[in-house]
């Protein structure tokens, strides 16, 4: 491949093929040379012009600023001017025959690349010739861009009133996980009439996207919906389909059982949706100051490791953290990297309450892998799938947690903290899947038909019925708050990845407490990988003395916990046949999450050793159980 170098305005830099370029079809590249050095000089024009993408915190900050916001949009058009000019690159590199990419990774010079040129090659089968792809690049700016665009606009603009002020979206969601039910009840009702007057925009965007998504999948001849989203993330249509299916079949006892649980602490019958995120009746009402918040998170990295500690702390230190709830400011939280040369930026609505504290870890666990990656990695290798970058969030939230835990006073506060710690994990397993479901089905029905509204309401009042229980209930209101989530526009399917993360973090973090020597230094090394290793490169934190055959697993069960393992199998004998490889394994995460919290000497490990190979699906099953027979964990204190 030749390219050939364009001067532009504001320091970027142009590509565009060579002028005896024809397609993709007479490949240039033959040599290891050829393609080194093409990757390299694609790696310092494309670390050129993303850098400036770093611009999307000016709008995140303040998206009623106009200055601010017609500065992104130039910025935009630049960038996707400059990246269709480089389309070929890929396309080409896709058209070298396997045998021929097979001899070129044995060139060590390469091998930094191997995992990324993989990837990229995942989606061969998928790509449409240059003049299509050009095309659709160039018309992104004003088709799909533009609607997300319209979204953020309007999400920003909007003002809920709320007795005599009108706040934000970021200010009057705080209100719901506010102790007075009054507060919270007002806040939602709030929250869904603002909805409900712009549920006819809402809606359009959401159909002209899934329908923008349904055309490119159509073209590209991708077999779902999500398939392109499990390509990005390299991770099988199976997996995340076994995922799904397993968290949808135990919703009854894992959320439907702990909403069950909270009602019963309220002394009511059900909760109100605006009581879901409620504090529970015997928990501290203390709340964090900027400053404590900082010192909980920067103490609870630097105890796993010093190092890391001193990253995060960098992230307080130099400002790379923007955290006041504004007008005009987006909702939520994110973590932004751009490029590997540029440090990342975090964006929290920080309020004070211990969730905001678990937020800001759980941000900082993505700085600190975007800030490792960025300084140890290519342009093309520091980028990591949402599988590996979900989990390295959720560990530094874990490692808060388990912090803030050590510090609680009484067992009523301890309590509190398990019980807050279970409604995340729901929050991050459960209603995620949840979300899922919801974007699949909404994506599937817009492939033939544009959906009415009262069509999108239904689908999410479906979902959420089935996933939270009967012990939730919902007044006309809520059938409107699907329309505010970002990630069904800004990035559709996103959301599994947050359960994902969720389960391997659990199995990751036993082992770090069991103690496996230098666990931080292997951490941190996979951190530095960035995406140059697959997600599945976390089983290498698993030693193959920690497994047990199933008769030993079943048998110890038995004996150390009799009364739950009569009530799951009865009076049953021959621990072989009674649990298959997916039921054990899910019994067994049970088990090991009571240990890792209350300190119950159980089982250590409960993964079969002939799956090994399926160390990807079983540890997305292991997490299932968390909550089974939860209640035992609470009559405990």
């Amino acid at each position: 491949m030749v390219f050939q170098r364009c001067a532009s305005s504001h320091n970027f830099l142009v590509l565009r093929p060579h002028k005896n370029y024809q397609s993709p079809s007479e490949t240039i590249l033959t040599s290891r040379r050829d393609i080194f050095y093409s990757l390299e000089f694609a790696k310092l024009c494309q670390d050129t012009i993303y850098k400036n993408y770093n611009v999307l915190c000016l709008v995140a900050e303040d998206g009623n600023n106009e200055k601010n916001k017609i500065f992104f949009q130039q910025m935009q058009e630049k960038i996707t001017n400059f990246a269709s000019s480089i389309i070929f690159f890929t396309l080409e590199l896709n058209q070298i025959p396997e045998k021929q990419i097979s001899t070129l990774f044995k060139n060590k010079k390469l091998q930094i690349y191997k995992n990324w040129i993989i990837n990229k090659r995942s989606f061969k089968p998928y790509q449409l010739d240059l003049k299509i792809e050009k095309v659709l690049q160039d018309k992104s700016i004003t088709s799909h861009s533009a609607w997300i665009r319209l979204f953020d606009d309007l999400i920003a603009s909007l003002k809920f009133p709320f007795k005599k002020e009108e706040l934000s979206s970021a200010q009057i969601f705080n209100y719901l996980s506010d102790k007075n039910e009054s507060t919270r009840k007002l806040a939602a009702k709030s929250v869904g009439k603002v909805l409900g007057s712009n549920i006819k925009v809402f809606s359009t965007i959401t159909n002209t996207l899934a329908k923008v998504k349904s055309i490119n999948d159509s073209w590209r001849k991708l077999p779902t919906p999500v398939s392109a989203r499990n390509l990005s993330n390299v991770v099988e249509d199976s997996v995340v389909d076994s995922l799904v299916s397993s968290v949808i079949e135990y919703y009854p006892k894992l959320s439907h059982r702990y909403y069950a649980l909270k009602a019963g602490w309220f002394k009511k019958k059900y909760l109100m949706y605006w009581d879901r995120n409620a504090p529970l009746p015997f928990q501290s009402s203390k709340t964090f100051t900027w400053k404590e918040a900082q010192n909980t998170v920067v103490n609870a990295y630097s105890k796993f490791n010093p190092n890391i500690g001193g990253i995060v702390k960098q992230f307080f230190d130099k400002k790379w953290i923007h955290a006041p709830v504004l007008k005009g400011k987006s909702p939520g939280a994110f973590a932004a990297s751009t490029v590997a040369s540029v440090h990342p930026f975090i964006l929290v609505n920080f309020q004070g309450k211990t969730r905001d504290v678990s937020t800001l870890a759980h941000e900082l666990g993505h700085g600190v892998h975007q800030y490792l990656a960025g300084k140890n990695q290519t342009h093309f290798n520091a980028s990591t799938p949402l599988t590996l970058a979900e989990t390295a969030s959720v560990f530094g939230e874990m490692l808060t947690f388990k912090s803030i835990l050590e510090q609680a006073n009484s067992k009523k506060e301890r309590k509190a903290l398990l019980a807050n710690k279970v409604e995340d994990m729901l929050n991050t397993v459960i209603r995620q899947i949840a979300f899922f479901q919801f974007e699949k089905e909404v994506h599937v029905l817009r492939k033939s038909t544009e959906l009415s509204i009262d069509q999108i309401c239904s689908i999410w009042m479906d979902v959420q019925k089935a996933s939270l229980g009967p012990s939730i209930k919902y007044e006309e209101e809520y059938k409107y708050f699907w329309s505010y989530i970002p990630h069904f526009i800004h990035s559709p399917f996103y959301v599994y990845a947050y359960a994902f993360g969720d389960c391997l973090v659990n199995s990751l973090f036993n082992t770090y407490e069991k103690g496996l020597p230098n666990f931080d230094h292997k951490y941190i090394n996979l951190l530095k990988s960035g995406g140059s290793k697959k997600y599945d490169e976390l089983k290498k934190f698993l030693k193959k003395s920690d497994t047990a055959p199933r008769e030993y697993v079943m048998s110890t069960i038995a004996k150390k916990e009799p009364a739950t393992f009569k009530k799951m199998y009865g009076n049953q004998t021959g621990y072989y046949s009674l649990m298959n490889q997916k039921a054990l394994a899910l019994f067994g995460l049970f088990l090991r999450l009571l240990k890792m919290l209350v300190g119950i000497e159980l089982v250590q490990q409960l993964l079969h050793p002939g799956i090994h190979r399926h160390f990807h699906l079983q540890e997305l099953l292991l997490h299932l159980l968390t909550l089974l027979h939860l209640e035992q964990t609470f009559l405990r204190f």
